[in-house]
């Protein structure tokens, strides 16, 4: 007796397959399975995935668009300052209830997995105490997870060490940076430093906001690449944003992608974010400043893709799909081939599981039971969709449906029909 059966869905790999759970747990995978079920879910075609995965968001500042004001300039800076303002006047309740709407929002979309940078500056850590509430709300259905963040630089910011030391105490779970923040390259380099002997002295994971700037002498990925293998810390790093890779002159890329790779280090580009905020100070042509990503890819490493905001300082739109990040990512990076288009649903689901070093995750017996079955046939179609999650469930519950996203035509001198959105013509 099965709790829950999922019949006839097609798994990204192309293969057809029924899924059996049991509690928690898938507990087989079949071309066909012949038991009861407490619930049964006829996919019939339909694509079956793992979870979606953020591997960088920023929570405490989600659903916060037009406080304390809208960012007029669109930049980076701007929305840093205009957080300023308003982390001093938002209470845990607001970061609260902003954060698990948003919550409810990703699972409805078979987010499952977020890993969010937490802000540690203030002395107050109002963001920390309100983010480690939410943590603990959502922990049924979504597995979050906290990077202390020192966002006007660990060494720039008043208390920005002891604060993240604080926020780590309290149960944050990773430590984060912004070292092309501080007031100096060398204080950049000498803040990777201290981070990442702070995480190794703690056994934690890092992840750094690493040269998210369109200036090319912006290196600091070079500094995180040593001081990971000094540390031991390969397949426990990754580097946020590396915008500055885009301006980079190719000799020096052709050194530092080996190093990336040697080290171990992840790569996380947040495609949305990043073409809206990089080149801001350009005329023509104008930079787009996403990182390399297919040479980031063919070296080896683990490139995922980002969310980073959804209605906050820095971004004025999204809804937590992470089809709409892997979307744009596959244009501004260019990724059109089949094999790469299908490669960027990989980025937002294995790629990113395994950046956030997630247990249980994937569609094998033994595998936690957490799943979304999608209104499209192949990985590709979801992308150029962006379809109906029909069902999501998690740790084996179903928490969330939607409607199939049929079309009755009818059509003077054609004969009536009912069209599925991604049937291809004829």
């Amino acid at each position: 007796m099965l709790d829950l059966l999922i019949k006839g869905g097609t798994l990204p790999d192309g293969s057809v397959a029924d899924i059996g759970i049991t509690g928690d747990t898938i507990t087989e995978v079949a071309p066909s399975i012949d038991a009861t079920a407490g619930e049964t879910i006829e996919a019939s075609g339909d694509l079956v995935a793992p979870p979606f995965v953020d591997p960088h968001f920023h929570m405490d500042a989600t659903l916060s668009y037009g406080l304390p004001r809208v960012n007029a300039s669109g930049t980076l800076l701007e929305g840093i300052s205009l957080w300023g303002e308003l982390r001093e006047e938002a209470s845990v309740d607001d970061m609260v209830s902003r954060a698990l709407t948003y919550c409810d929002w990703a699972a409805s979309m078979g987010l499952l997995a977020i890993r969010t940078h937490v802000d540690t500056t203030a002395d107050h850590l109002r963001g920390v105490t309100a983010m480690l509430e939410v943590r603990e709300a959502v922990k049924e259905y979504i597995d979050l997870q906290l990077v202390a963040f020192p966002q006007d630089g660990l060494y720039r910011a008043e208390n920005g060490r002891e604060n993240l030391i604080r926020a780590l105490d309290m149960g944050v779970d990773v430590v984060g940076g912004i070292p092309h923040f501080e007031r100096s390259m060398q204080d950049g380099a000498d803040s990777l430093r201290d981070l990442c002997k702070i995480a190794a002295d703690r056994g934690l994971q890092v992840d750094i906001h690493c040269d998210e700037t369109d200036d090319p002498l912006s290196r600091h990925i070079e500094t995180l690449a040593q001081e990971t293998q000094r540390h031991g810390l390969q397949g426990r790093v990754a580097g946020s944003h590396l915008t500055s890779m885009h301006s980079m002159d190719n000799y020096y890329v052709s050194k530092l992608l080996p190093l990336i790779a040697e080290a171990g280090i992840a790569a996380i580009p947040n495609p949305l974010i990043n073409i809206v905020l990089q080149g801001r100070h350009d005329s023509f042509p104008k930079r787009r400043g996403l990182t390399r990503v297919k040479e980031l890819l063919a070296h080896g490493v683990t490139v995922g893709w980002g969310q980073d905001c959804v209605l906050d300082p820095w971004y004025s739109f999204g809804t937590g799909d992470m089809l709409d990040v892997a979307f744009m990512g596959m244009h501004v990076a260019q990724m059109t081939h089949p094999d790469e288009m299908a490669h960027c649903f990989t980025m937002v689901t294995e790629s990113n599981a395994a950046i956030m070093g997630l247990d249980g995750y994937g569609l094998k017996k033994g595998d936690r039971a957490s799943l979304v079955v999608l209104d499209a046939a192949t990985p590709t179609e979801a992308l150029r969709l962006r379809p109906a999650r029909l069902a999501v469930v998690t740790k084996g519950k179903v928490i969330s449906r939607s409607a199939r996203g049929d079309a009755d035509i009818s059509i003077p001198g054609r004969p009536a029909q009912v069209r599925r959105r991604h049937q291809m013509p004829g």
